[in-house]
């Protein structure tokens, strides 16, 4: 019996093969949607995997095996609980919980850290390094600012000159020397410390090896390093260099030892870059999160693209299936067909798209890193855990598949079977239903989510998950839905199309089964690219028009290296047409005490203003206290914010800034606020000194109302004209920069978008060419019957129409049963924005797409003779 099992089973794999052989066309659409699916869920995967690792090699501290810097992260407040007893257990699952947020700001290190690190067993040097932005005069050359002592850590060499020996004196960077064309002993002005000093260049130098640098490097005396910095006694980072003979590894915990306890964190290979460019920190975040939700999004589509295509032609065989059922084939012989036939497309197509998925995912992570979303100076990584993620949802997928559809096309006795093949059925079972049940109720769930807890951009999070679940709901029960449109449509059709759109009808109505999947994957393209497109217009359309409300600004001085110079603001108010003034600085920070339940690991956006001269540049509405005493350590709070404290206008909190300094601040005013506000008010002079700048970057101007603005700008201008570093900026600018910014931070929405579109395209287009190939001899047996080709062609253009519509019918009514809810929390109206034209190109799209994917295996099997049609077709 065994024996006779294992020749049944070796059947079955020949037929299988056999199957491939000789059904290419479907195979093929099945395979090229299993290699993209897997291209593309490998691709975000591999921008996980840069995120996660993060890596950033170093530059200017490339000799340095072992770099120190500030820890970035925190932890952030428990809520009190009562006091109980403990245990092991509940200490362990209390780490569990442990939230993290992310210090924004440089966190600096204690020069006398130095001293500490260098007196470890095994230390040749520890070198400290500060970093400042500075500018040249002449070509405005930006750059860095270091002390010479550092530039060791590159290592630097001097070229001709001699290195910096007293204040006054700056070596430059070979690049940057070549560019503004200085030389040794030259005087140059240059732009730091948010004033202009004149400097004389006493040396060029150069990185010795192959290390380039991104960024310009000028070094000053160690001293006046220190002064220039604003942050005098405190360090960016600190370089170990190890003495001969030393294992990396040992010394690497002997110093994490001598740091224990400390703010700071030990940095090694190409994570020591951080130290360089902690800015890059925050792009880790964005790509993590980036590629989760469009990757999640990718699976769950590619999961279902794939099922229907694998379903579609198993679908499309049932007649073949029913016979070998006929001729004495048992059901665990068909599935294990059936399953032979999907492994073997799975495997290949694995293959073909973990091949391809670096490239696209490299491709994608150039793009990020052109609109700015990813500092350049992050390296791309991706290993092989993306290749088997990706691999594992496509085998997986193809292989539930093929068993769901081969016991559906096997769990009729053979005369059923034959029955069915000819007729298909167009019933949905309990199952489906139930499945659609569950994502219509997932859904509306988060539809009033999105209505009622979420708020400006965070209701994107839900939007998209909801347009999905609402597109596979609608797909479970394509079948009936698809039967009973056909029945609204077909009037209209037989209306205007005649005898061709009749047929076209006739079929529709015996091929619901293969209509409804025809229906699908332009469902889910046209819902998809409409709800996500939309998305994206009226997320940023009302944060341009919150921006366009807020800005009371008439004009703003802005600082090229940081940091403007003290008692420029005073200067500015001086000037005629002024009506008030503010310096004008962010950050973020967390609120400590008392605990604060509305905070989240971002933290709040803290902005520093000036007090006297924030009620005519800040768009704020006071309820209690007055912005005007906000001096020294002083807060001013949204009134809901402060009730959830607990606290009123006099009371103190305790703040965790942005470079993880505790101040402790005095309520001095209540502002009326957003539900969704996410601002605390300071001091500018105060959070300023906190910043990587130290010193306020901006200075907001409000014009007198008798004033003329463009004047106002003029005269701002000139007052500013002997100082390049400055910049001064009209309100019509400041608002298109922003509108600049906001596009281009939708685009790499746009970028994702359009691949999941191109995806299910693809999908439409697989699904349109199998079921147009697969009815070969039907077309050619009209042409025996006399049809001309022309009336084919009209025959098959009016199912191809009627399928679009259908699917476009169905992917606008999941669209905006999700869009609504959004534009509701973003906007405060139930209609989203952006132009309509939008709309009208993913509609035309979806037909044009349809139609042609229609036509063109119908041409080419109109071109063949039809005798022989018939016959290859049997």
């Amino acid at each position: 019996m065994g024996r006779v099992e294992g020749k049944g089973a070796v059947l079955m794999w020949r037929l299988a093969l056999s199957s491939l052989q000789h059904r290419l066309g479907a195979f093929t659409a099945t395979f090229v949607a299993m290699a993209l699916g897997v291209a593309i869920v490998s691709a975000c995967g591999g921008l996980m995997e840069t995120g996660i690792r993060l890596d950033i090699p170093p530059q200017r501290l490339a000799s340095a095996p072992i770099v120190v810097t500030g820890d970035q992260s925190y932890i952030l407040p428990r809520a009190p609980a009562a006091p109980v007893s403990r245990t092991d257990e509940d200490e362990d699952e209390e780490e569990d919980e442990t939230e993290w947020g992310t210090l924004t700001e440089r966190v600096r290190l204690d020069a006398g850290l130095t001293a500490v690190i260098a007196a470890v067993p095994g230390v040749a040097k520890a070198v400290g390094d500060v970093s400042f932005p500075a500018m040249t005069i002449k070509d405005e050359e930006q750059a860095n600012g270091h002390g010479w002592a550092s530039a060791e850590l590159g290592p630097y060499r001097i070229g001709p000159g001699t290195a910096p020996a007293q204040p006054g004196d700056v070596v430059l960077d070979a690049g940057l020397a070549e560019r503004s064309g200085a030389r040794v002993g030259d005087r140059i002005p240059i732009a730091v410390g948010g004033t202009t000093k004149t400097f004389r260049v006493t040396g060029v130098a150069a990185l010795a090896g192959e290390v380039e640098t991104t960024e310009a490097a000028m070094f000053f005396t160690p001293a006046e390093a220190d002064a220039l910095s604003g942050h005098s006694g405190r360090l960016d980072a600190i370089g170990v260099v190890p003495a001969a003979g030393v294992a990396l590894e040992d010394l690497q915990r002997r110093v994490g030892d001598a740091l224990r306890g400390k703010s700071a964190v030990l940095l090694t290979g190409d994570q020591r870059g951080l130290a360089e460019f902690p800015q890059a920190t925050n792009s880790s975040e964005d790509l993590i999160t980036l590629a989760a939700v469009f990757g999640g999004l990718l699976i769950i589509v590619v999961m279902f693209v794939v099922a229907s295509t694998l379903g579609l032609s198993i679908q499309q065989r049932r007649r073949e299936m029913a016979l070998l059922q006929a001729i004495g084939a048992t059901p665990g012989q068909m599935r294990r067909m059936v399953l032979g036939e999907a492994a073997t497309i799975a495997v290949f197509a694995t293959a073909a798209g973990c091949l391809f998925g670096p490239y696209l995912s490299g491709w994608l992570f150039d793009r990020l890193v052109g609109t700015g979303m990813v500092p350049g100076v992050v390296e791309f990584r991706q290993g092989f855990v993306p290749a088997i993620v990706a691999a594992g949802v496509s085998v997986i997928t193809t292989l539930v598949a093929a068993m769901i559809s081969a016991r559906e096309a096997t769990r009729s006795r053979p005369s059923e079977a034959l029955v069915e093949a000819a007729a298909q059925r167009s019933t949905v079972g309990p199952l489906r239903i139930s499945l659609a049940l569950l994502c219509f109720a997932g859904g509306l769930a988060l539809a009033m989510v999105t209505v009622l807890v979420m708020s400006g951009p965070e209701s994107a999070a839900t939007a998209g998950p909801a347009v999905l679940l609402w597109a596979i709901g609608l797909a479970f029960i394509s079948p009936a839905v698809t039967k009973g449109l056909i029945a609204v449509f077909s009037r209209l059709i037989d209306r205007f199309s005649g005898p061709p759109g009749y047929l076209a009808m006739l079929n529709a109505r015996a091929r619901t089964a293969q209509m409804a999947a025809a229906v699908t994957p332009i469902m889910l393209a046209t819902g998809m690219a409409t709800a996500n497109l939309y998305v994206q217009t009226t997320q940023v359309d009302a944060a341009k028009a919150a921006y366009v409300e807020n800005l009371r600004a008439d004009a703003v001085l802005a600082s090229a290296t940081g940091g403007l110079a003290p008692g420029l603001l005073d200067g500015v108010r001086r000037i005629p047409g002024v009506a008030g003034a503010s310096e004008f600085v962010t950050s973020t920070g967390f609120v400590e005490k008392p605990y604060d339940p509305s905070q989240s690991e971002e933290g709040w956006t803290l902005q520093g203003i000036t007090g006297d001269g924030a009620q005519q540049t800040t768009a704020v509405s006071v309820t209690a206290g007055a912005l005007a005493d906000l001096r020294g350590d002083t807060v001013a709070l949204a009134a809901r914010h402060a009730r959830e404290l607990g606290r009123k206008v006099g009371d103190t909190i305790t703040m965790r800034l942005g470079d993880r300094a505790a101040v402790q601040l005095r309520i001095v005013a209540l502002v009326a606020a957003e539900p969704d506000a996410q601002t605390v008010l300071m001091p500018a002079d105060v959070l300023a000194a906190h910043t990587a700048a130290g010193r306020p970057p901006q200075i907001l101007v409000r014009a007198a109302p008798d004033a003329d603005t463009g004047e106002l700008t003029d005269a701002l201008t000139a007052f500013v004209a002997k100082r390049p570093d400055v910049r001064v900026t009209d309100r019509d600018a400041l608002t298109a920069e922003y509108g600049r910014r906001q596009d281009t931070g939708a685009w790499v929405n746009y970028l994702l978008v359009a691949m999941i579109i191109a995806y299910t395209a693809i999908s439409v287009v697989n699904t349109q060419v199998m079921g147009t190939t697969d009815r070969r001899r039907e077309l050619a047996l009209q042409r025996l019957t006399g049809s001309t080709p022309e009336q084919v062609m009209r025959m098959m253009g009016a199912e191809a129409l009627l399928i679009a519509g259908v699917g476009i019918l169905l992917g606008t009514l999941a669209s905006m049963i999700s869009l609504i809810p959004f534009s509701i929390a973003v906007s405060g109206t139930p209609f989203p924005s952006g132009p309509v034209w939008i709309y009208l190109t993913v509609v035309a799209f979806g037909f044009l797409l349809t139609l042609g994917a229609t036509w063109a295996p119908t041409w080419t099997t109109l071109r063949s003779q039809q005798a022989s049609a018939v016959l290859a077709a049997r």
